[in-house]
């Protein structure tokens, strides 16, 4: 008699316990599903490398409406003269944090009278000048230095921003070198200057809901038509899709697995039909 209790309760218990191990089955295979999704999503993207047959520029402009081009990862070289001021241009698109990085290489200590100091700006298409969220944007090099070395690292660039907001936009940005504080005996003295810009890609936790109509790019002089290698990105795709869907099929398989825990065995087996 006991061993048949036994296999009553045994079979009463099995239903729960194929139940217990479906969900526990579930939800591994939702937190696996859920945690490449998310890995995807918070996966930075390199910027894109320059093509091989992409020349490297080497020299740079005076103005904003002569600033040289120069893409992510190339290296821009020019020979200029201090009091000069040296512009570049590059694409940047939204989600993308770029970091500017210039050297200049200094005239013989010989031939200098003082210290000199020197900055590095970013502008965006609109000319309106980006802070650095860090960085050495202006050095100080002294009289014997051979060469001062200056970088800024952006705020993320965006797809959209309120009118009176100073947020980074999708679009041209461009670079300007110079020395600020120089004596006067070692203006015109013969100087190189090198420059390279990085970005990385921050993804969607910088996305905005609204986006611009066309990149801020100027219709006129040498950044007009300047766009990244792959071109400009869309206007509605981020990665907080990615964040959706997997928080959207977590929640999904935990409901599932809720109900199967709390509903029980179902209706005994030997109970007569009709009680």
């Amino acid at each position: 008699m006991s061993a048949v209790r036994r296999t009553a309760r045994d079979e009463r218990s099995a239903p729960r316990a194929d139940g217990v191990r479906g969900v526990r089955r579930a939800l591994t295979a939702a937190l696996l599903v859920g945690g490449g999704l998310l890995g995807v999503a918070a996966s930075p993207s390199p910027s894109p490398s320059p093509s091989g047959g992409a020349q490297e520029p080497t020299e740079a402009g005076t103005a904003f409406r002569t600033a040289t081009p120069v893409r992510l990862g190339q290296e821009a070289t020019a020979d200029a003269s201090t009091g000069d001021y040296l512009y570049w241009v590059l694409p940047l698109d939204s989600g993308q944090r770029a970091t500017v990085k210039a050297s200049v290489t200094l005239p013989a200590a010989t031939g200098r009278h003082a210290a000199s100091t020197w900055q590095l700006d970013v502008y965006d298409g609109l000319r309106r000048r980006q802070p650095c969220m860090y960085g050495t944007q202006t050095g100080t090099a002294a009289k014997d230095a051979a060469t001062i070395d200056l970088s800024c690292t952006l705020r993320p660039v965006r797809s959209g921003a309120d009118q009176w907001g100073n947020d980074p936009l999708k679009g041209a940005y461009y670079i300007r070198l110079t020395v600020t504080d120089l004596a006067q005996e070692d203006l015109g003295q013969p100087v190189r200057a090198r420059l390279r810009a990085e970005a990385k890609d921050v993804g969607g936790a910088y996305a905005a809901d609204n986006t611009l109509a066309a990149p801020l790019v100027p219709g006129a002089g040498t950044a007009a038509g300047v766009e990244p290698e792959g071109g400009w990105s869309g206007a509605w795709w981020s990665d907080r899709w990615l964040w959706t869907a997997a928080g959207g099929l977590l929640a999904a398989l935990a409901g599932i697995g809720g109900y199967r825990l709390t509903r029980g065995a179902g209706r005994p087996g030997r109970v007569p039909p009709g009680t």
